[in-house]
């Protein structure tokens, strides 16, 4: 991402470390729900995946604010449906896991397969829009 970001800012540099934040409490909400599949550590690690999920679409958000509208984050990024559609299936898995543990851990598997194929949005945005070398005499 940071790849298409020309100017950065001070509430892109606060977006990042917000960012940050909640990925340093992944390791911590997963040794609890690790110990026991009860619906409160399950719920915990859903909050912090959703709340880094929230930070990310912040830092983009952020970013783009930044630069523009016309800014080339914001072209790579089109629609970003699976950047909107994962917060609210982890809402569903923090919600879904007060009814039974296992479909909190499903929605939180379905988000990871989402993701499991690479997303190269901004790799073709930077392949279609890079100067090509210059020829060498």
């Amino acid at each position: 991402m940071f790849q298409l970001v020309g100017r950065v800012r001070g509430g892109v540099l606060w977006a990042n470390l917000h960012l940050l934040f909640w990925l340093s409490l992944v390791p911590f909400t997963t040794a609890w729900m690790d110990e026991q599949f009860a619906p409160t550590p399950v719920m915990v690690y859903g909050v912090n995946l959703l709340l880094a999920g929230l930070a990310y679409l912040l830092l983009q958000r952020s970013v783009v604010r930044v630069e523009g509208p016309d800014s080339p984050l914001r072209q790579a990024l089109g629609r970003d449906l699976k950047g909107r559609i994962s917060p609210l299936i982890y809402l569903f898995g923090i919600i879904g896991s007060l009814l039974w543990v296992w479909l909190g851990i499903a929605a939180y598997v379905l988000v990871a397969a989402i993701w499991l194929i690479p997303d190269r949005r901004m790799e073709h945005y930077i392949d279609a829009h890079q100067e090509p070398p210059a020829l060498r005499p």
